[in-house]
Order: structure tokens, then C-alpha cells, then sequence
């Protein structure tokens, strides 16, 4: 974790920086011109609404795993300053106003970084924090439980509204605090993607993707099916692993202009990559031959981009440390 304590100063500076802000708020009338942090006092900072609560999921997974390296005593002050339960009520009230704003993707990172505070209960200042982001917590396990049953059919792209990765994100808390989640999110899995076989992946990445719709896809059932089950699922929906193929889910993108924020994405799904690719190894039983595999692509996809969360151009730095962070902790 040699590089936490530049991650943590991007996340400080991300989140208590209010432009440049591409607020997604709809307007009521013509006087309806709010500022960002006024719609969003919580979570005003980081470009977006949902950079934003990455930057905060990062900063307080940090201060679990790496307290004595990063600027604990700041990182606490700006949390305190953020989650206040008067600013956590307001981004509630927001969310349960609006049907399908953030969804699934800001849902996601929004349990996760709910998840991150219940669990961590040994921590006063957590212990605070969870209690405020709880009915925000509440009202987005509550949609997501009542949408998953509607959702005929998946989203399989490599951006904010991908299925799989906003479900992903969502079931730590859902095991923890959300037991009618829990059931939507396994039953949603089973139907969408359990059937699935030979999935063309060799046709990623899009251009802008900053997720595998592949990798997504297998991580989330590497959790749904178990590890009895999911060798074999996994066997029929990629079953050249082993041999490297598809070619293109095991090379590293090439990001061929840093500035633009969309192919900047790209820079996330190498970071993505490398953190699907590691949990899928983790998943499969010792010995298998599809591991060694797996874990030299976290290795070349870690190597292409982790270098730029920090010192790059805001429209990489607002986001892809909380990337970095969820691949190495």
C-alpha cells in the first residue's frame, strides 16, 4: 500500500471540490437552478454524483486497511464534515424522489460504501457514519429489490448502467443489512445469466468502457452460484481461459488520449480487469489451470494503468483511485 497516502490526498481533494460538476438534475421550472452542494450536500464533489461516493467508499476503505499511512486524522475531519446525518437524509430524500436516478451504478458504490461503515463496528467515528447513510442505504436497497423484478433483461456494456457490476457492488450489504436485496439480487443473477454460454468477448472492448461486460458478468456469479458451481458455469461461458483466449480480454487497452473523459475510461476497465481477473482466480479451487492465467493478466492489466490515479488529468483522477483501491484491498 506504498501508494494509499496519494490516493487518499486525490480522494480529499475529489471530494471537497465542487467544479467543474456534471450534475444530473431535472429541472422543475425555470427558477429550479440549484448549486451542486445544494442538491447533493454529501456528495457534491469528484466531477459526479456517483465519483463522488467512490471517493468516499476510498477513503474510508483506507482508513481501515491502511490507517497508519494515509492522513487519518483529515481523512476523519472531511468524512465528519460530509456525512452528517442532516446531508445523508437530503441525498435520501433525492434518491427516493427520483425512480431510476443513479441506477444501477450509483446505487452500487452507494451500498458499498454503506457496507464499508456497517461492518466496520469496532470504530466510533464509523459507527457514527453508518447510522447517518442508513436511510439512504435503506431506500436504495428497497428500489433496487422492487426494480430486480421487473428488469426483464440485463444491461451488458461496459459503463454505468452494466447490470452485473451495480449488483456486485450491492450484495456485501445485502448479506449484511438487506435480506429482501439479497434474494432480488441471486434471483436476478440465476435468471439473467445462468444460461449463459460461449459469451463473445472477443469483440471488447468498446470504446469507452471502463468495465468488462465478460468479467463483470463472471465475477458477480462467481458469488451467486458459490465455488461448487461455478467452475463449470464459468467453463461454458469462457472456455478458453486456459489457452488465453479471447486474446482481447487478456491484453491490456491502449488509452490513446488521457484528457478525453471517454477514452479515459479506458484506464478503468484495465483497473477492472485486473480486479475481476483476481477475484475469478480466488474463486476457483488450487490447481486449476485457468489461474496462473489469471493472475498474469492482473498483473500486465495492473501494470498498463495503475500509475495513473494519481498525477494524471482530472478527468481520470476525479475517479480511478477508487478503482486502484478495489483491486489491492
Amino acid at each position: 500500500m506504498e501508494r494509499a497516502a496519494a490516493w487518499a490526498a486525490v480522494g480529499l481533494d475529489n471530494i471537497r471540490r465542487e467544479y467543474p460538476n456534471d450534475i444530473r438534475h431535472t429541472m422543475t421550472g425555470p427558477d429550479d437552478r440549484p448549486l451542486p452542494r445544494d442538491v447533493h450536500p454529501a456528495f457534491y464533489g469528484s466531477f459526479d454524483w456517483h465519483s463522488c461516493v467512490e471517493m468516499h467508499w476510498m477513503l474510508v476503505r483506507l482508513l481501515r486497511v491502511a490507517r497508519d499511512v494515509v492522513p487519518a486524522a483529515e481523512i476523519r475531519s472531511a468524512l465528519d464534515a460530509h456525512l452528517t446525518a442532516d446531508a445523508l437524509a437530503a441525498e435520501a430524500a433525492y434518491v427516493d424522489a427520483r425512480r431510476s436516478w443513479q441506477r444501477p451504478y450509483g446505487w452500487g458504490w452507494a451500498l458499498a460504501l454503506a457496507y464499508e461503515l456497517t461492518s466496520w463496528d469496532d470504530d466510533p467515528d464509523a459507527r457514527r457514519w453508518a447510522s447517518a447513510i442508513g436511510p439512504l442505504a435503506g431506500v436504495l436497497a428497497a428500489r433496487f429489490a422492487e426494480w430486480l423484478p421487473r428488469a426483464a433483461y440485463p444491461v451488458r456494456h461496459g459503463v454505468h448502467t452494466n447490470s452485473a457490476f451495480g449488483l456486485s457492488r450491492s450484495l456485501p450489504y445485502a448479506r449484511l443489512a438487506a435480506p429482501d436485496l439479497l434474494a432480488a439480487i441471486s434471483e436476478a443473477g440465476h435468471r439473467w445469466f445462468e444460461q449463459d454460454a460461449y459469451y463473445p468477448a472477443g469483440y471488447e472492448p468498446s470504446g469507452s468502457d471502463f468495465l468488462s461486460p465478460a468479467l463483470t458478468e463472471a465475477e458477480l456469479m462467481a458469488q451467486v452460484l458459490g465455488p461448487e458451481a461455478f467452475p463449470d458455469w464459468l467453463d461454458r461461458f469462457l472456455p478458453g481461459i486456459a489457452d488465453g483466449e479471447p486474446a482481447a480480454l487478456f491484453t491490456p487497452v491502449d488509452v490513446s488520449d488521457p484528457i478525453d473523459g471517454q477514452i479515459a475510461h479506458l484506464h478503468g476497465l484495465n483497473l477492472s480487469r485486473a480486479w475481476a481477473w483476481r477475484r475469478l482466480a480466488a474463486t476457483l479451487p488450487d490447481g486449476d489451470p485457468r489461474v496462473p492465467v489469471m493472475t498474469a493478466a492482473v498483473r500486465d492489466h495492473s501494470d498498463a494503468s495503475l500509475d495513473q490515479a494519481t498525477g494524471s488529468d482530472y478527468m481520470v483522477e476525479h475517479w480511478l483511485a477508487a478503482y486502484a483501491v478495489l483491486l489491492l484491498t
